[in-house]
């Protein structure tokens, strides 16, 4: 794939569009590495943010995420949540609106519903399991933030992930999040693509279609892709 152009801030100075990468849950920033890898082959500039994903509730990663973008020098900035980072992008940017936000990438992010996780919340272990962050989301209402930005959202089909210990999720599913969970009435655009949760991360098929709708505003729908 061709580098995207950069853009031009001066008569001299030029510098490529700057990408946050937010994980989700159980996991550091660290997970994120190989996507972040591929992203800069397509041109971009990468940046990771990492965040304690079970102790903290997702208003107080919202405002971290907010103060570490504030430090960010660059005139626009594109974001790509993975699960529970997806929703974190979407109250950082109702909470604490970015005016430099590009497009926004939601990687099975379960935006209006979360079967495993709501089960899981039924019993006292599994409200451990499913942290502070999680728990707030499945509390409140979705933040309506998304007419406001371009959201490109990527579902996985292929079922491999704790879905299976809980007695099995709605299909189709990625694993761990239904494709259902995945859609948003006010997403510019929406792919499924035959990847399981985790498997996403390092899914070169996932990549490409990141860097088109970072460059596009919408995702290559062609059925060898999906």
């Amino acid at each position: 794939m061709k580098p995207i152009p950069e853009i031009e801030l001066s008569g001299e100075t030029t510098v490529k569009e700057t990408v946050v990468l937010v994980h989700g849950l159980w996991v550091r920033g660290w997970v994120m590495t190989l996507l972040g890898l591929q992203l800069r082959r397509c041109g971009f500039h990468t940046i990771i943010f990492s965040y304690p994903s079970m102790r903290a509730p997702l208003s107080q990663n919202a405002l971290l995420l907010s103060r570490f973008v504030a430090g960010i020098a660059a005139p626009r900035i594109h974001f790509v949540g993975h699960s529970l980072g997806g929703l974190l992008l979407l109250q950082m940017l109702a909470e604490h609106p970015e005016p430099r936000t590009g497009r926004v990438l939601l990687l099975g992010s379960p935006c209006h519903a979360s079967y495993a996780a709501s089960k899981l919340a039924r019993i006292t272990p599994g409200r451990w399991l499913i942290g502070r962050s999680m728990g707030q989301w499945l509390e409140q209402k979705a933040p309506a933030c998304l007419h406001q930005h371009e959201v490109g959202s990527i579902a996985g089909c292929m079922s491999l992930g704790i879905g299976k210990l809980l007695g099995g999720l709605p299909h189709p599913n990625d694993g761990v999040v239904t494709v259902e969970e995945t859609r948003l009435p006010a997403a510019s655009d929406h792919v499924v693509l035959n990847v399981s949760h985790t498997g996403m991360l390092f899914s070169a098929g996932v990549a490409r279609q990141i860097c088109a709708f970072l460059r596009q505003g919408h995702f290559l729908h062609h059925p060898e892709l999906e």
